[in-house]
């Protein structure tokens, strides 16, 4: 298709037109680059979104530039010497330091232009300031509880619920994990003879350090991580240090889950959620929806289940990276069209594939819209509600795209903290009483919020 068709197909306006340039004919040599990280999987669902874009807007070619290691480093230092790409992706929290600096563009005032930029879920932009915004989360990502088939039918468990109403409380989740753990020579952590040192299948996994992991169970069970101001933190209240202790008690108590190191293969080394449940050497967990896409892949049977509850059910959701359009950009307007392009569930397989969510309100609400991305084989019959209901319903947006100063926060104090907690040196309560004053010194409030 003609990029003027394919545009007027898509609802955005023209770039050329709007600027009163209506020679189609003109060759453009358009030149771009687009940065972005991911598995092996990823990195061919982008590229052949690129091409896809390319053969959208004939005369712009597009270099990827595919960086799965050392993302933060290497984006710092194209910065650094005003080599950038024109579009990527950028951790979240060097997001907000580029946008402040004046290295991002300013997306708002494109957003009467490209209509479905308008319509998005409210969490997913990424604002630095009034009429400021610097970029949305890539995808709507959210929390979910993955499951190996074969290991709940071996052992004779209904699969966790589907339907955030229905999802196991945190007791049942225990208790089914106890089922599921197996050590080499068949027992179970609560029989006599267990050997938690030879455990040939465990119940469950899920993050202590993984802020994403445990974010949702801290606001289903009343708690959050800091108080409306965001500059006092309440990792210390009971309910906070109650979903931490019974992480631990997961590992140490109950030893259903892995400790440090348990699942490595070699070194640091922990094999992914898709060959984790494929090999059934974890029955469960706790790990994002962009595990769909390595999961078909590597043809696991498996399951999706919504995340156990203490009061409300609850998920962490926009678990993802930033897009955005660098300043440095030759071709800005060229760049803002691929920027639209790249999440535009209309025109990128991503989504069908099951490494993205959309961002457009209407995939949530609109029958068809939902229909267009989900009713294929790479969604299991149970996604609607595991996953679309309960994004809609049940998400609360993750702290990185709205804590200022998370990164610092982290590396300075939070992680070292809950690395404490994961090893069981010392109880959830002693740790984050400890911790928490220190992360308060450092709190600057929370992101800026705007309705459009």
């Amino acid at each position: 298709m003609r990029r003027r068709n394919l545009l007027a197909l898509a609802g955005l306006v023209p770039l050329a037109a709007a600027c009163g340039n209506d020679d189609e004919g003109s060759a453009q040599n358009i030149q771009l680059q687009f940065m972005y990280w991911g598995s092996t999987f990823e990195q061919k669902a982008v590229e052949k979104m690129l091409k896809a874009f390319e053969e959208s807007n004939s005369g712009t070619k597009v270099k990827p530039l595919f960086t799965p290691d050392e993302y933060d480093v290497k984006l710092n230092t194209l910065v650094a010497s005003g080599n950038v790409p024109d579009v990527g992706y950028v951790p979240m929290a060097m997001s907000y330091r580029l946008a402040e600096q004046g290295k991002l563009v300013n997306l708002f005032s494109y957003l009467d232009k490209y209509p479905q930029l308008a319509s998005y879920l409210p969490d997913a932009y990424l604002w630095y300031g009034k009429d400021q915004l610097h970029g949305v989360a890539t995808a709507n990502e959210i929390e979910l509880l993955w499951y190996s088939k074969a290991a709940i039918a071996e052992a004779g468990i209904s699969p966790p619920p589907a339907q955030a109403g229905s999802a196991w409380t945190w007791d049942q989740l225990v208790e089914n994990a106890y089922k599921l753990t197996v050590d080499q020579s068949g027992k179970h952590p609560d029989e006599s003879g267990f050997n938690a040192k030879q455990v040939r299948q465990f119940g469950i996994s899920s993050s202590i350090t993984y802020a994403a992991a445990w974010y949702g169970f801290l606001r289903s069970n009343g708690a959050d991580f800091a108080d409306p101001t965001g500059k006092k933190c309440l990792l210390d209240t009971p309910e906070a240090i109650e979903v931490f202790q019974n992480l631990q008690d997961l590992i140490y108590k109950h030893r259903v889950a892995p400790g440090p190191g348990q699942l490595a293969a070699t070194g640091d080394d922990v094999p992914g959620t898709n060959i984790l449940l494929k090999t059934k050497r974890v029955a469960m967990i706790v790990d994002g929806h962009w595990s769909l896409l390595d999961m078909n892949e590597s043809k696991v049977d498996y399951g999706i289940g919504v995340l156990p509850k203490y009061d409300q059910p609850f998920t962490t959701s926009q678990v993802a990276g930033a897009s955005a359009v660098f300043a440095g950009s030759k071709s800005v307007e060229e760049a803002i069209e691929l920027f639209a392009f790249h999440i535009d569930p209309r025109y990128v397989d991503l989504y069908k594939q099951g490494l993205w969510m959309p961002q457009e309100r209407k995939y949530y609400e609109d029958q068809g819209a939902i229909d267009s991305w989900t009713k294929n084989d790479s969604h299991p019959s149970e996604f609607r509600t595991a996953v679309v209901d309960y994004a809609r319903d049940h998400g609360v947006p993750d702290l990185r795209g709205r804590l200022k100063n998370l990164s610092a926060i982290n590396s300075d104090v939070l992680t070292p903290g809950l690395q404490e907690i994961e090893t069981g040196k010392r109880p959830a309560a002693a740790v984050l009483k400890e911790i928490a004053p220190k992360i308060t010194s450092r709190m600057q409030g929370w992101q800026h919020t705007q309705k459009l």
